[in-house]
């Protein structure tokens, strides 16, 4: 993947791209991915491919109105935020995750500025923003590169 990111023209290239993310070497070292864009950017998508890689066979939702959905795999738990309609981040000391969570633990947070202040920085952030009919994935944070790479070589 190139500075400027991936192209993803639709749907399941945009599946396809999460599940090359889960299939990346440096995939194990991410305990925070904070996913951005605007509505319908495709960030459900882009997880709903990475859980699938991960062995996920039912639905994946975002969890609008929940604000939460865990997933559970041998070794892992991922848990899948949407802060959309969260209006403080104090409001998410309530969840009680931060608990939870160890080393076992990866977060995918959908909004993450809405939890600006409360969450842990990101070991990557993943960027999604509509170009033309399509989207245009980049990364940043500290193992953007490692991941930039690794999926290129995918």
């Amino acid at each position: 993947m190139s500075d400027a990111g991936r192209w993803l023209p639709d749907a399941e290239a945009t599946e396809q791209a999460g599940a090359a993310l889960a299939r990346c070497p440096a995939f194990a070292q991410l305990r925070q991915i904070h996913l951005q864009g605007d509505l319908g950017a495709g960030k459900t998508t882009l997880v709903r491919g990475l859980l699938r890689a991960l062995g996920h066979r039912g639905a994946v939702r975002s969890p609008t109105y929940t604000l939460l959905e865990p997933y559970e795999f041998a070794g892992l738990t991922v848990l899948h935020f949407d802060l959309y309609r969260v209006g403080d981040a104090d409001e998410l000391e309530y969840l009680g995750v931060r608990e939870q969570s160890d080393a076992r633990t990866l977060w995918l947070v959908e909004w993450p500025d809405r939890g600006a202040g409360w969450l842990p920085p990101p070991d990557l952030v993943a960027t999604l923003v509509h170009e033309g009919t399509g989207r245009r994935l980049s990364f940043s944070g500290p193992l953007a590169a490692a991941i930039s790479r690794q999926m290129r070589d995918l």
